[in-house]
């Protein structure tokens, strides 16, 4: 064993390549998408570094081109869980007594390998599997996959360096161990980042995990698990389970050595995963960590003072991005009327404007929406406004599911602030903006922070800087992620530590050391280096 103190390479955010006609990444991705189309892929469970087939089968299509079949995978059952559980519970020890720098070296090496020579097949993944251009596939897989892994390694050995002081005669010291159990990672469909973060944060702090990915993604996030085996990641220490939630998560939620949950997805999901802990609480070993990101109303907040342009770029990049499929969107925005004047034409025209198609094709701005049954959620509520009295539909409306899953990027404007589409959660590309009076600010801050339950991103514009510190006062627990003059989507890892509260979730910040912190339990050692030798205190000595 090395007898030095080992310091981690100081990180940097992974640089974005921007995919410009006649790049040589543009023609290494491009070619990559091809390969991938290309062929179809049988994807196994990965138990204890074995691969395991059920034959009860699952189907990875392009949600740009649902007919266009990209592999199978196999579904997890009862048995395939309880095997993943044990294979856990059997790689802990070791794991967990790995020299802590040891386990840094396989993520810091699945970083670069994510940087190299994975780069195209992770973006090419991402693009064709869950719907995403090349500039979100970049930003997600090909830079906060990589920040996630090189900023993780580093936050470890900041908490291991966290040490007590210690007083004359005593050496103190903390241990920062490993959860006593298994971690259960539930990861959503919508960031390969979240798929390969969630199972390998628990894991870097030692801790053995059981990875269940959303159906919906299984085909990205089984290439993020191919590449952690090739950075040398141990059997055992994460087991790949895709599967019907109602089979993983019953059996899982329910074991006495379950020791933490990490988790991104919906409220209600959430919320029924911690009703289960709850009522299971006399089974566990120890108190299982719930870290949760669920839902999210995002708001774009304007102010009088508002710069026009730059308001209207936030609007449209933070509500259809990525067809609006982030936590984080803009889905509710509060416009002045001196502001909605200047702003509503060309905002209703861009909108329009804006391309959409195969994620093949590097001109289009949007594709498809993730699924039928996302599909038909989204429509649903277009199709409510479309016959409120409420609300009008400004732009977009349409929708087509004949090819893909598409959906037009849609603008409704509504007199009513507590109109549904601004209070529920809608996952799809639909912002709904209502107009307030300039001098009534109080009231439409008030509005904004009261409307939804959800407190996980937003935005204010605005250039009278009282106005500034009014609204960021005014909204202090509206938001956990908070922008002012920018669109309230793309934390950078390292920069805006990512989470919100309220039914958003926990809070626990990916991203930063807060998170990595709820995946280890502390203990405190005292060393006594003189103990007295008989039990009498001065005090007790005669006059």
């Amino acid at each position: 064993m090395s007898n030095a103190i080992w310091t981690m390479p100081v990180p940097k955010n992974e640089p974005t390549f921007e995919y410009r006609p006649g790049s040589p990444e543009r023609k290494l991705l491009k070619a990559e998408l091809a390969r991938l189309s290309g062929q179809e892929v049988e994807i196994p469970l990965i138990i204890g570094g074995r691969e395991v087939r059920t034959g009860s089968m699952g189907t990875c299509a392009m949600p740009h081109n649902h007919g266009h079949r990209l592999g199978v995978y196999h579904k997890a059952g009862s048995q395939e869980v309880a095997s993943a559980i044990q294979a856990a519970l059997v790689a802990r020890e070791a794991w967990a007594n790995m020299p802590w720098e040891q386990r840094a070296g396989i993520f810091l090496k699945a970083a670069e390998l994510a940087a190299k020579e994975w780069r195209y097949t992770l973006n090419a993944s991402t693009m064709l599997g869950i719907s995403k251009t090349a500039y979100q596939a970049e930003i997600d897989s090909g830079g906060e996959l990589i920040d996630f892994w090189r900023f993780n390694v580093h936050y470890m050995e900041q908490i291991y360096r966290q040490q007590p002081d210690s007083s004359p005669g005593v050496w103190n010291r903390v241990e920062h161990r490993p959860l006593e159990g298994f971690v259960f990672a539930v990861t959503p469909f919508n960031f390969t980042a979240i798929a390969g973060n969630l199972p390998t944060a628990p894991a870097l702090m030692g801790n053995t995990v059981v990875w269940k990915p959303a159906s919906t993604a299984v085909y990205n996030a089984y290439y993020v698990m191919k590449l952690l085996e090739a950075a040398g990641l141990p059997p055992g220490v994460i087991n790949f389970v895709p599967g019907p939630g109602s089979i993983v998560g019953e059996q899982v939620l329910t074991h006495p050595d379950l020791a933490g949950v990490h988790f991104t997805g919906s409220t209600a999901v959430f919320q029924d995963m911690w009703r289960t802990i709850g009522n299971n609480i006399n089974r566990y070993r120890t108190y299982p960590r719930l870290v949760g990101e669920t839902g999210g109303k995002d708001f774009v907040f304007a102010h009088v003072s508002a710069e026009i342009d730059s308001l209207r770029t936030a609007l449209i990049r933070g509500a259809f991005e990525y067809q609006g499929q982030k936590c984080s969107a803009a889905s509710r925005a509060y416009i002045p009327k001196s502001v909605w004047a200047k702003l509503k034409n060309d905002l209703i025209q861009q909108t329009k404007e804006l391309p959409m198609g195969d994620v093949q094709d590097f001109t289009n701005f949007m594709a498809a929406v993730i699924d039928g049954a996302a599909f038909q959620n989204i429509k649903s509520y277009i199709e409510f406004a479309a016959n409120s009295s409420e609300a009008e539909i400004l732009a977009g409306g349409g929708c087509d599911d004949s090819v893909g899953y598409f959906i037009e990027p849609t603008i409704v404007l509504t007199t009513n602030p507590r109109f549904k589409l601004m209070e529920e959660e809608i996952f799809g590309p639909v912002l709904t903006i209502f107009v307030y009076d300039d001098e009534d600010l109080e009231g439409a801050l008030e509005l904004c922070n009261a409307t939804s339950p959800y407190g996980l991103t937003g935005s204010i514009f605005a250039q009278d800087r009282y106005a500034i510190e009014q609204m960021t006062r005014a909204l202090t627990h509206a938001a956990g992620n908070f922008y002012v003059n920018d669109k309230p989507t793309g934390a950078v890892v390292g920069q805006q530590p990512f989470g919100g509260s309220r039914a958003s979730g926990t809070n626990d910040k990916a991203g930063s050391m807060l998170n990595l912190q709820r995946w280890v339990s502390q203990r405190a050692i005292k060393e006594n280096l003189l103990p007295p030798k008989h039990y009498a205190y001065p005090h007790m000595d005669e006059a």
